[in-house]
């Protein structure tokens, strides 16, 4: 294969696939567009807000395209105009009819972060951290109609640091996985790359998550709360009830003991944090919100709420 660029069409909406933009932008790739889902009301004024990928596009005077839906027919025949040789796309959002996964010449490669075939889906980081998995890391994949199913281009693994939240796993692997799609494209162009099909009886899958998804179960042991605690945080977020109000977790800490009290009790107030009980031991609060009130520390939370013996959380 040759060592000419191919033109890229790139296909994105998050944060977390701005470095991937960035990085083909930096390398004087050619992207004849970027396609990104339409702008969408955010906030308590519910404002019209840019996607974090399209901010990026127009940075680098890239052409920005928000279709609706991507089987749409006006979308379909922009993309033929468009006639891009590779689709790289990155935490996009839809589903791609066959009609463009099989346009590009050198196909449309997609970054996963995770190592597939484990934790395919739309919340792979998540579910690595709320499972208390050791390691993860990002793949990229020639995709096919499937899920996050199509044969396996590269990977990179990384350890996942002890007490490590969604949000700093997030952006360690969004960088990641930017390397790791330059090194892929690079690997195509100068057909470098071996194609692996996944196996796939060693699939797991990484559903979206639902509000229930965050609700701490008091009875469970201190490792798995900590594991749904940090793989939420800072957001959506764990959260318990206090008193019939909700009661959203960002950190805690946790201590194995033999517990006499409740699931759920409040055990004592302590340097550590808020003392709540557990099946094997005690989870120390220490940042939370309340419903209605702000993030805060679990001190300066406690310093504006009175608290009584009978408070069992959840």
């Amino acid at each position: 294969m040759c060592d000419m660029k191919p033109t890229i069409l790139f296909m994105g909406t998050p944060e977390f696939a701005v470095p991937s933009l960035e990085i083909l932008a930096k390398n004087d790739y050619h992207i004849v567009g970027v396609v990104t889902r339409p702008n969408s009301p955010r906030g308590r004024g519910r404002k019209y807000a840019k996607p974090p990928v399209k901010i990026a596009a127009e940075e680098y005077n890239i052409p920005v395209i928000q279709p609706e839906r991507v089987r749409d027919k006006e979308f379909l025949d922009t993309f033929r105009k468009l006639s891009p040789d590779m689709v790289a796309l990155v935490a996009f959002g839809q589903i791609l009819p066959k009609e463009i996964i099989d346009f590009p010449k050198m196909g449309c490669i997609n970054v996963h972060p995770s190592l597939l075939p484990r934790y395919g889906g739309a919340a792979p980081i998540n579910w690595t951290l709320i499972r208390g998995e050791e390691t993860t890391g990002v793949t990229t994949i020639l995709m096919d109609e499937g899920m996050d199913t199509g044969d396996i281009l590269l990977q990179e693994k990384t350890a996942i640091e002890p007490g490590e939240t969604f949000d700093k796993l997030h952006n360690r692997l969004s960088k990641m996985g930017a390397d790791l799609l330059l090194e892929t494209v690079e690997g195509i162009t100068k057909g470098a790359v071996t194609r692996t099909p996944q196996d796939s009886t060693l699939a797991t899958y990484a559903p979206p998550l639902t509000k229930e998804d965050g609700i701490i179960n008091w009875q469970e042991g201190i490792k798995d709360i900590l594991n749904l605690i940090r793989g939420l945080s800072p957001s959506p977020c764990a959260y318990t009830f206090i008193k019939g109000k909700k009661l959203k977790i960002f950190t805690a800490a946790g201590e194995e003991a033999h517990v006499t009290e409740t699931a759920g009790a409040i055990a004592a107030k302590t340097e550590k944090g808020l003392r709540v009980a557990a099946k094997d031991g005690y989870i120390y609060l220490e940042e939370l919100q309340l419903e209605g009130k702000k993030r805060m520390s679990v001190h300066d939370f406690l310093r504006g709420y009175r608290l009584s013996p009978e408070d069992i959380l959840g």
